[in-house]
């Protein structure tokens, strides 16, 4: 086990992969633990924006409508996998870390073949995590990213027509009602995506700043990666050839130049 106590995902990670050939993967920005081919649980933080430390995990039929009727303020019904009977619980609050790790058990028997399940012992004595701050849970609180937020503000709203809004709890700017930038918390990174068009996204994946964001990659946009640097000029290029693509004749009649 870890002796990361207060580190939260390396204490999820010590509670998933002491079971038998249990591994991590990550999947849409977040970890996921399997074993052989099947995932048992997931470990997500603010999700679209709802503010939970989570982990979503398989549960057996009935378990979700159990535990949520019992302590909604702890379980829920988690996006995606919650019409499968998942079960999305709540390691941010005042669950007991062994209650916790007793749950991600059961879902890793629910997914393992009775071979494996066999091989399981007792399970480990792990203190639980620290809680995490605001700023743990929505990066876009933190020094960083407020930086980053009203420097996008500045670039973004300049231009004709522009408004800000959210989508899936993430900033997004439109021009009109079309999206053409959007802060994202990409995993561990702190992205701004842009329209760049298929063609360019080859190009740009060859620098390690530049990714294809799930979701809205295959319709030709990038990520790139701000949590360390991000140059003003080279984001502004970027926002007015993605507002470029997306505003309408006359808005782009009323652009400077």
């Amino acid at each position: 086990m870890s002796s990361l106590a207060n580190d939260m995902h390396q204490t999820v990670r010590a509670a998933c992969l002491w079971l038998p050939e249990s591994e991590e993967f990550v999947s849409h920005g977040s970890p996921n633990f399997r074993v052989r081919g099947k995932t048992f649980a997931t470990y997500v933080v603010n999700h679209h924006g709802d503010r939970r430390v989570a982990l979503w995990l398989a549960a057996a039929p009935g378990a979700q409508e159990h535990h949520v009727r019992a302590d909604p303020g702890n379980f829920y019904v988690p996006p995606y996998v919650g019409p499968r009977g998942w079960v999305g619980v709540r390691i941010d609050r005042d669950l007991a870390w062994e209650r916790i790790v007793a749950l991600v058990r059961e879902a890793y028997e629910r997914v393992a073949r009775p071979a494996l399940r066999e091989q399981i012992g007792m399970s480990p004595a792990e203190k639980a995590p620290s809680t995490r701050s605001r700023r743990d849970i929505d990066p876009l609180e933190s020094a960083r990213g407020r930086r980053i937020l009203g420097m996008m503000r500045k670039i973004c709203l300049k231009l004709p027509e522009t408004r800000e809004t959210v989508h899936f709890g993430h900033p997004v700017w439109q021009a009109g009602t079309r999206s053409f930038a959007m802060v994202r918390h990409d995993g561990e990174r702190l992205t701004l995506c842009f329209w760049v068009g298929a063609d360019r996204q080859n190009l740009l994946t060859a620098d390690e700043r530049f990714r294809i964001p799930p979701y809205i990659g295959h319709n030709g946009w990038i990520a790139l990666d701000v949590s360390r640097h991000g140059d003003r000029k080279e984001i502004a290029v970027l926002a007015l050839r993605s507002y470029r693509h997306f505003a309408l004749k006359r808005m782009l009649n009323e652009l400077p130049g």
